[in-house]
C-alpha cells in the first residue's frame, strides 16, 4: 500500500510555461545553448540566473544595440573654424538611420541655453513667411525630464570629468534614464506574466527596442503604464491610478488603460461568491470535474475573496489618475499658461502625420484630405473630428466585445485593443509610439512567431522612412515606398486585433488561460464571478448566456 508521496519541495512546484518544450521556434533556438529543458528538471531552483535576471540581461543587450544604432548621430567632427560639431552633414542622420528626436530638440527647445521649459519662448519663421511664438511642445513630465537631463549634462560638462559636446552628454543622460525606464517596463511585465514569464523575452528582445528605445521619451510612459497595471493586478487601485496619471502626464496613452478597467468592472458581480466565481471558470469550461476539485483542494491560495467592490475600485483608480494628472499639470498651467498650452495647441493644429492612415490614403490617391489645403497654424477641424469619432466608435465596439464575450476578457487583451484603435484612428502615429503596444501585445497574445513577425515589420518601417526623409534629390526613396510599409504595419496591427478578438470569443484558445488561470492582470476582477448581468439589454449580454437561457434561438 502506498503510504504517502515524497516530501514536498516547494521549489519544484512550479506551473511555469516551458517554451523550449511547447514552442517549436524556441525549441530550435535552444539547441544553441544545450537544447530544451529536461522532462524531469526541477523548475525554479536556480540561485542566480532566475528568469527575471535572464530577462534583464536580454534587455541590457538589446538596449546596448539600440544605443549603438543611435551612436552615429552623436559622432563629432570639426567645423571650418575648428570648432567641434555633430557630424550631421549631407543627411547623415538619415543615411545612417540613427535619427533621434533628443539630439535636435536640445537646441530647438532652447535647452542648450539652460532655460526652464514652458517659461522660455522663442520665435520661428513659418512657411508662409510669418513668425510665431513657440514654447516646449511636450507634456509636463516629458518636458521636466528633458530639463533634468539638461541640468545633469551641463553639470557634467562643467566638471573635470571627461567631456564631449553638451548635446552628446545630454543624449547619453537621457538614454540612460530611458534604459532604466524600459527595464522597469520589463520587470513589471514579467511580474504580470505569472507562469508565462518567458513570454517577456519578446519584450526584452524586441526589434523595436533597437530602433526606438532612444528615438523619443516614450519609455517613460511604458514604465508608468506597466507599473500602473501591476498595481491594479495587486489590488491597489489608488497606486494604480497615481501611476497611470503620472504616465498620462508624460504621454497620453496610459490614461486610455482606465477605460478597459471600468468596462471589466461593469461586467463583474461582486456580491456572489461561488467556486466558479473564485476561479473565473464555469462548469462547462472544465473538462474534468475531478481535476477541478483536486486543483481547488490543493491550491487554496489561488482562491481570492476580496471586500473590494470592482466598480468602486475602478472609480478610485480613475479618480486617483485624474487627481494626479491635475496635480502634476496645475503648477505649470498656473505659472506658465502659454507654455503649458503649447502641447495642446500643436496637437490641435497639426495635420495628418506621415505615419497616419490618412496620409497613407493621400499618398496613394492624391486625396487632399478632409479639410483640403490649410494655411500654417490653421487647425484641420474636420480631420480632428473624424479621428476622434472613429476612436470613440472603436471604443464602443471594444466595450461591446467585452460585454458579449462568452467569458470575461482579460484586461491586457482589452488594453491592447484600445491602444491599437487609438493609434490606427489617430492623425499622429510617431514611429516610437509602437513601443506602447509591445508590453500589451506580449501579455495579450503570447504567440511568439506572430508577435515577432509584427515587431519585425514595424521596425523595418524605419528604413524607408529615413530614406524618404533624405529626399529624392539626395537619392532617397519616393513617398510611396515609405507609406506602403506603413500600410503593411497597419495591416499587421489589425491582424493582431482580429486574433485577440477571436480568442476573446473562444477563450479555450487563449494560451494564458490554460491550467485554470483567469486573468493575471485583472486585479479585483481576477477569478471573480461572471454573471448574466440582467440589468443589460439582451444584445449586450454574453452570447453563450443567451444561448443557455434561450436554447431555441
Amino acid at each position: 500500500m502506498w503510504a504517502g508521496g515524497p516530501a514536498a519541495d516547494p521549489r519544484s512546484v512550479d506551473g511555469r510555461d516551458r517554451p523550449s518544450r511547447n514552442d517549436s521556434l524556441v525549441a530550435q533556438l535552444s539547441t544553441t545553448v544545450g537544447g530544451p529543458v529536461g522532462d524531469h528538471a526541477l523548475i525554479g531552483r536556480a540561485r542566480f540566473w532566475t528568469p527575471l535576471r535572464v530577462l534583464f540581461l536580454f534587455t541590457v543587450v538589446f538596449l546596448a544595440l539600440g544605443w549603438g544604432a543611435k551612436a552615429p548621430c552623436i559622432q563629432q567632427t570639426s567645423a571650418p573654424d575648428g570648432r567641434a560639431m555633430l557630424d550631421w552633414g549631407d543627411g547623415r542622420q538619415y543615411t545612417a538611420m540613427c535619427y533621434s528626436d533628443t539630439v535636435p530638440l536640445y537646441g530647438a527647445e532652447r535647452l542648450d541655453e539652460g532655460a526652464f521649459p514652458y517659461k522660455k519662448s522663442w520665435t520661428e519663421e513659418t512657411p508662409d513667411g510669418g513668425v510665431e511664438t513657440r514654447y516646449m511642445e511636450y507634456p509636463v513630465l516629458s518636458g521636466l525630464y528633458q530639463y533634468l537631463g539638461m541640468q545633469i549634462a551641463k553639470t557634467w560638462d562643467a566638471s573635470p570629468l571627461p567631456g564631449a559636446l553638451q548635446v552628446v552628454l545630454y543624449f547619453n543622460v537621457i538614454a540612460f534614464g530611458l534604459a532604466l525606464a524600459w527595464l522597469v517596463t520589463v520587470w513589471a511585465s514579467a511580474t504580470l506574466a505569472g507562469r508565462r514569464v518567458w513570454d517577456i523575452a519578446l519584450l526584452a528582445c524586441s526589434p523595436l527596442v533597437i530602433v526606438h528605445a532612444f528615438t523619443n521619451f516614450d519609455a517613460l510612459a511604458t514604465a508608468f503604464a506597466a507599473t500602473g497595471l501591476l498595481a491594479w493586478a495587486r489590488r491597489k487601485p489608488v497606486l494604480a491610478g497615481i501611476l497611470l496619471g503620472l504616465g498620462g502626464a508624460a504621454k497620453l496613452y496610459p490614461l486610455l488603460l482606465l477605460g478597459p478597467i471600468v468596462v471589466l468592472c461593469l461586467r463583474v458581480d461582486p456580491m456572489r461568491r461561488t467556486p466558479s466565481a473564485h476561479t473565473g471558470l464555469r462548469l462547462r469550461d472544465i473538462d474534468s470535474g475531478a481535476r477541478a476539485l483536486t486543483w481547488l483542494r490543493e491550491t487554496p491560495d489561488r482562491i481570492r475573496v476580496t471586500s473590494q467592490r470592482p466598480l468602486g475600485a475602478a472609480g478610485v483608480a480613475v479618480g486617483a489618475a485624474a487627481s494626479t494628472w491635475v496635480l502634476v499639470n496645475l503648477p505649470i498651467a498656473l505659472l506658465f499658461p502659454q507654455g503649458w498650452r503649447e502641447f495642446f495647441r500643436l496637437n490641435t493644429t497639426r495635420h495628418a502625420d506621415p505615419d497616419s492612415l490618412y496620409n497613407v490614403i493621400t499618398s496613394f490617391t492624391g486625396w487632399s484630405g478632409f479639410d483640403g489645403e490649410l494655411a500654417h497654424g490653421e487647425a484641420p477641424t474636420i480631420l480632428n473630428t473624424v479621428s476622434l469619432l472613429l476612436f470613440l466608435l472603436a471604443c464602443l465596439l471594444i466595450a461591446y466585445i467585452a460585454l458579449t464575450a462568452p467569458r470575461r476578457p482579460r484586461l491586457a487583451q482589452l488594453c491592447f485593443l484600445v491602444v491599437a484603435a487609438f493609434l490606427l484612428t489617430n492623425k499622429v502615429w510617431s514611429p516610437q509610439y509602437s513601443l506602447w503596444l509591445v508590453p500589451l501585445a506580449v501579455l495579450a497574445l503570447p504567440h511568439r512567431r506572430i508577435l515577432l513577425a509584427w515587431m519585425t515589420i514595424d521596425a523595418l518601417v524605419w528604413a524607408p522612412r529615413m530614406f524618404y526623409y533624405l529626399g529624392l534629390d539626395r537619392k532617397g526613396l519616393p513617398e510611396q515606398w515609405f507609406t506602403g510599409t506603413v500600410a503593411l504595419r497597419d495591416l499587421a496591427v489589425v491582424g493582431l486585433c482580429a486574433l485577440i478578438v477571436w480568442q476573446i470569443y473562444r477563450p479555450a484558445q487563449d494560451l494564458v488561460r490554460r491550467d485554470f488561470v483567469d486573468d493575471p492582470v485583472g486585479g479585483v476582477v481576477d477569478r471573480a464571478t461572471d454573471p448574466l448581468l440582467p440589468w443589460l439589454p439582451e444584445w449586450l449580454r454574453p452570447w453563450d448566456s443567451l444561448r443557455h437561457h434561450h436554447p431555441a434561438r
